[in-house]
């Protein structure tokens, strides 16, 4: 780990496109201020971590399922719901 130290209004760069900078400290805490593109996603660390761990959880099958059992189903229920339309088609040299 690089350990930095910076006043009050000294920045730190990374690479050429991230600025972060010292902006105040109270006791303890320290504020920073980030600079970056707007595609550059910034997390503090507790909710990058709940992030990760909420997408590991969603990505994992459940035991004992079957996604392909789930699809049919699916497909064979929701059918039901669709209404039934009669397409009449004309040919327009007979019209």
């Amino acid at each position: 780990m690089l350990v930095l130290t910076r006043k009050v209004g000294e920045s730190i760069k990374v690479n050429d496109d991230v600025k972060i900078t010292a902006i105040e400290v109270k006791g303890k805490n320290i504020r920073l201020g980030i600079e970056a593109p707007k595609t550059t996603k910034i997390y503090r660390e507790e909710v990058f971590l709940k992030i990760k761990e909420e997408n590991k959880t969603a990505a994992s099958t459940p035991a004992g399922s079957d996604p392909g059992k789930i699809t049919n189903f699916v497909k064979d229920n929701l059918i039901l719901f669709v209404p039934q339309y009669k397409m009449v088609l004309s040919d327009p040299e007979k019209d």
